[in-house]
């Protein structure tokens, strides 16, 4: 029997082979991708329940917009403090993040030598990988302390001196507060924004660049008039994602917020946010009550994280690269 023979012998048998290869890795895939949306819906469904208590209680908006917080003598629950919490750390650290990061990416991209920018790209990795929990021991010992001699003190004592109503707005300079953990946020979410807005950057078609330098552009007009304008989808996403991370972050700032659950809250004082009372009150719950209502932060947190990563994917897709267009 010669080859040609034998391969038209084994032909129908090889294309049986790839038929059920193809249905099997079809299957898997459904599979997979269903699990995840299921595993989405899930987490909802058991925050929900495990809330409804609370939920039923106080309503949704007076859930949330309650301002006090009492576990211990009146059973009154309120996630405005949290809630206001976690969006001032969070926009405030985007606030101080977005323009470092963005540089730096641009630094990277398009300044930096091959080697250089290699060596910075992995000490963002670097600092992308330091658990939060060793962040937040470096905050309590080295931030914190630093925080309350050089900033908070001096401007402590100049307000109790030249504008003491400014006092309550201040805070007590403790060194643990909305601020310290509105800059260790910022320093956390750098590394994303970097790495996004870089990978934004070396997308942009060379082309584009080469056309902007042929009508004699200098270096900052060809990155400010044909690289950023190409990249601003995948910088506004890295930013909005990065934006999510310090919604969600929960170590750092629960050891260097300060945990006050009294609204409102000072520049300099104590604060909380929504992670940072789940994970300092969830194992000392007192009754029923007050553990649906730590289940119903929870779920707000998670439409908010929701909301967010929403967001983020709308903008990739309508600022998506195609042709030199965004769509």
């Amino acid at each position: 029997m010669n080859e040609s023979t034998k391969e038209i012998l084994e032909r129908p048998l090889h294309g049986v082979y790839r038929w059920w290869g193809d249905r099997v890795f079809l299957a898997v895939a459904v599979i997979l991708g269903i699990s995840i949306i299921a595993l989405g819906v899930t987490m909802a469904w058991v925050l929900f329940r495990e809330g409804s208590m609370a939920i039923n209680e106080f309503g949704v908006w007076g859930f949330m917009k309650g301002r006090v917080w009492d576990p211990g003598v009146n059973f009154v629950f309120g996630a405005l403090p949290f809630l206001f919490g976690t969006l001032v750390t969070s926009i405030g650290a985007l606030a101080i993040a977005f323009l470092p990061a963005i540089a730096i990416g641009i630094f990277i991209a398009e300044y930096a030598p091959r080697w250089l920018g290699g060596i910075i790209e992995n000490l963002i990795h670097l600092i992308a990988a330091i658990p939060s929990v060793v962040i937040g021991i470096w905050g309590i010992f080295v931030f914190a302390p630093w925080m309350r001699e050089k900033v908070y003190m001096p401007v402590f004592l100049w307000a109790s001196e030249n504008a003491p109503s400014l006092l309550p707005i201040i805070g007590t300079p403790i060194g643990y507060g909305m601020t310290t953990a509105t800059i260790i946020l910022a320093l956390m979410i750098i590394p994303y924004t970097t790495a996004l807005t870089r990978d934004a950057i070396r997308q942009v078609p060379k082309e584009q660049r080469e056309a902007a330098y042929a009508l004699g552009a200098t270096k900052w007009e060809v990155i400010r008039m044909a690289v950023l304008p190409y990249a601003r989808g995948g910088i506004l996403s890295g930013a909005i994602l990065s934006f999510g991370r310090a919604i969600g972050e929960t170590m750092a700032v629960a050891m260097l917020i300060g945990n006050k659950n009294t609204f409102p809250f000072s520049i300099f004082g104590p604060a909380a946010t929504m992670p940072s009372v789940i994970i300092n009150e969830f194992r000392e719950a007192v009754g029923n009550l007050h553990l649906s209502s730590l289940m119903a932060v929870g779920l707000a947190l998670f439409v908010i994280s929701l909301i967010v990563n929403l967001i983020a994917a709308y903008i990739i897709r309508k600022h998506s690269i195609t042709g030199g267009q965004a769509v």
